[in-house]
């Protein structure tokens, strides 16, 4: 993959997102594991990124192609189940942000970052 297409994904991992004791049954490592599987893009862990009350948070930063088609971050929230690492794989496989359109079952992980109450 050209770095051009390369999306990043931050993933949260610190206080309440991937902690078994807010979301325990989870299996957090394996929802790593699925994400940095996404083919040719970049998977970062990230300590608390302070919104703790959608754990667990995954950043969806645009490939530079995306950004320069619009593209913005996208915080997505309450990333705990298969069903959604899914989904966030499958956007990347398109484009992601700014280059395909986000999947409709994604809409209901999607939140506003700034607007978000902090930890």
């Amino acid at each position: 993959m050209n770095q051009d297409d390369a999306c990043t994904l931050t993933v949260c991992r610190d206080c309440c997102c991937g902690s078994p004791d807010k979301h325990p049954g989870v299996d957090h490592d394996a929802l790593l594991t699925a994400l940095r599987a996404a083919d040719g893009h970049r998977v970062r862990v990230s300590e608390c990124l302070s919104v703790c009350e959608r754990s667990n948070v995954v950043v969806v930063q645009p490939s530079r192609a995306g950004r320069r088609r619009g593209g913005r971050p996208v915080y997505l929230g309450e990333v705990l189940r298969d069903t959604a690492v899914a989904e966030v794989l499958s956007w990347l496989g398109a484009g992601g942000p700014g280059r395909a359109p986000m999947p409709p079952a994604l809409r209901a992980h999607e939140f506003d970052q700034a607007a978000a109450d902090g930890c």
